[in-house]
């Protein structure tokens, strides 16, 4: 690669923070008009090539959207899609999936105390009926049941703590997560402290019992921890 390239690349990288830090100290909302790229070249003084690519690294994340015979208009990027495009990227080593295994355990023990505070009698009462049907779908050995219904559970758990942001990273991280886990083990022992595991979370969380339902939440947490668990 050409210096000359590599400058242009800098350039644009320096100007689309620029435009970003721009956007955010000007609290410029959703819609809002920006200017025309050749505006942007003008004013900040950069040639049309580094304004071009420094507005499609921030079109690549959803800050800014191009329209035509109109000019660059503000987005507001939305955060869960851009991990959903950006994971399969990062699967790329053991190093990688245990980092995103820790960003899962992150995600699910700190939501314990939201989803005890903010989640209805009604939910709580669904989250124990969701335990008592994995409960039947182990003992009757019905894999594709059984991920479905943790999937449900956990996704529930996380609905409970009423932030839009952290049910929808649990969906994004635990279906995708789906595809690399090793399958269920569908031996008695296995079974049996799972059934028990998704029990007595859900009664901790039904009773308010923040401390009990912590302690379950890292009994569960520590089979996919250590499945994913670099050597």
């Amino acid at each position: 690669m050409s210096a000359e390239i590599n400058y242009q690349i800098t350039q644009s990288d320096e100007l689309a923070e620029r435009i970003r830090e721009r956007i955010q100290s000007e609290r410029l909302a959703d819609g809002a008009f920006f200017m025309t790229e050749s505006d942007l070249a003008e004013e900040y003084q950069v040639s049309r090539t580094v304004a071009r690519e420094a507005v499609s690294r921030l079109t690549a994340i959803g800050l800014l959207e191009g329209r035509k015979r109109i000019g660059l208009i503000v987005r507001r990027p939305d955060p869960l899609r851009l991990l959903q495009l950006g994971l399969p990227s990062l699967f790329d080593s053991e190093q990688d999936v245990s980092e995103l295994s820790m960003l899962r355990y992150v995600v699910e023990m700190g939501a314990v105390d939201l989803a005890i505070r903010n989640g209805s009698d009604e939910q709580c009462q669904q989250l124990c009926d969701l335990a008592g049907e994995l409960a039947a779908a182990i003992r009757s050995d019905q894999a594709e049941r059984i991920a479905e219904l943790d999937i449900t559970f956990h996704s529930l758990l996380l609905q409970m703590t009423s932030s839009k942001l952290i049910a929808g990273m649990q969906r994004v991280l635990v279906n995708f997560f789906q595809s690399v886990y090793q399958e269920y083990q569908s031996d008695e022992t296995t079974g049996e402290r799972m059934i028990w595991e998704h029990q007595e979370l859900a009664v901790a969380i039904r009773d308010r019992d923040s401390n009990r339902a912590r302690t379950m939440m890292q009994m569960q947490s520590r089979n996919w921890l250590n499945q994913n668990k670099t050597t």
